[in-house]
């Protein structure tokens, strides 16, 4: 029967250790490549090998063992599920954001550059301010970083997490460019640059949203015929050993160097070679890593989950057992 029973022995303690050590090492590691690539301060392993400016990347990492233990110390005689549900709640904050700044940025620089192709930039704007809203470098900084700081204050004070309104509009474009090209004869890059940009963001940032719904297609050759603490092992071991590991790999490769897949075009803030489309290109690589680490946070929450299924620990999100739902084959049946 399920239980609400603390779990206290040091097991419990290993996968709490595990679960929030992945969280703060990661935020400990994307400050570290802050630090490293825009301030080009030697990294932790730069300090390990004697070069005293790593000394702040090597203190991230200090700080986030402490946090870690400070964490799992703050929840030992709970059951494993409220911490689950916290490392949730953290990850469904980052999509949040991430799907208010990416909403902000495209239509901050939609407007941009439909002002540059009517040439109306030149009009309200002086010279030399119209001449660098033509330039990604002027761009990126002064236009799409403060709409995606926006993104995650307005993220703080709402709890939908806009998916669906992200594909209405990415329909709503869509219908734009059709009605523009084949009844009006007008049509911009930018509109397709905009439709990419959301779709792109659509897909990898309800990535981790759909695995805590359990919403992911499964490949289902056992797992059906598994009994309940089966699914439970199947589901801990390979967020562990597959999903982190996959996770890492991005985020190691992908901010390995200032020319790396995830980091160098943000660094550069990358365009491509149209003249009046948006300035978004380097945005793309910024979801690939939105995804690695929205999802390495989910994996840490599914893992104690896992666990908690595991213990037969009760879940208030679950269904109580002999409920039928109106997909029943038997319900429709009869």
């Amino acid at each position: 029967m399920p239980h609400t029973t603390p779990a206290t022995g040091i097991g419990p303690i290993m996968l709490r250790l595990l679960a929030w050590g992945t969280v703060m090492v990661t935020f400990a590691f994307l400050i570290e490549n802050y630090l490293v690539h825009w301030r080009e301060q030697a990294g932790a392993m730069g300090f390990l090998q004697g070069q005293t400016d790593g000394l702040l990347s090597a203190s991230l990492y200090v700080v986030a063992a402490v946090l870690t233990v400070v964490m799992v110390l703050r929840s030992r005689n709970e059951p494993l599920r409220p911490d689950s549900a916290r490392i949730e709640a953290l990850t469904n904050y980052l999509v949040r954001a991430c799907f208010f700044a990416v909403l902000f940025v495209g239509l901050g620089d939609t407007a941009v550059s439909w002002l540059r192709a009517e040439g109306l930039h030149r009009v309200l704007f002086s010279d030399e301010l119209a001449t660098q809203l033509g330039q990604t470098r002027f761009r990126g900084p002064m236009v799409h970083v403060p709409l995606m700081i926006l993104g995650f204050v307005v993220a703080a004070f709402t709890r939908t997490l806009g998916f669906f309104w992200l594909a209405l509009l990415v329909v709503l474009v869509q219908l734009l460019m059709v009605i523009g090209r084949f009844i009006f004869a007008y049509e911009q890059p930018f509109m397709a640059d905009l439709v990419r940009m959301w779709y792109a963001a659509l897909f990898l940032f309800a990535s981790a949203y759909t695995l805590a719904t359990d919403g992911h297609v499964r490949v289902d050759v056992f797992y059906s015929s598994m009994s309940h603490r089966a699914r439970a092992l199947v589901n801990g071991i390979g967020s562990v050993v597959l999903g982190m590991t996959m996770c890492w790999t991005i985020l190691i490769l992908g901010t390995a160097t200032s020319a790396s897949t995830l980091i160098g075009p943000f660094l550069r803030f990358e365009q491509g070679q149209q003249t009046y489309g948006m300035m978004t290109k380097y945005t793309l690589a910024v979801f690939l890593g939105v995804f690695a680490v929205s999802m390495l946070f989910q994996f840490a929450a599914y893992t104690l989950a896992a666990a908690a299924n595991w213990r037969d620990e009760f879940d208030p999100n679950a269904e109580p057992e002999g409920t039928e739902t109106a997909t029943d084959p038997k319900l429709a049946a009869g």
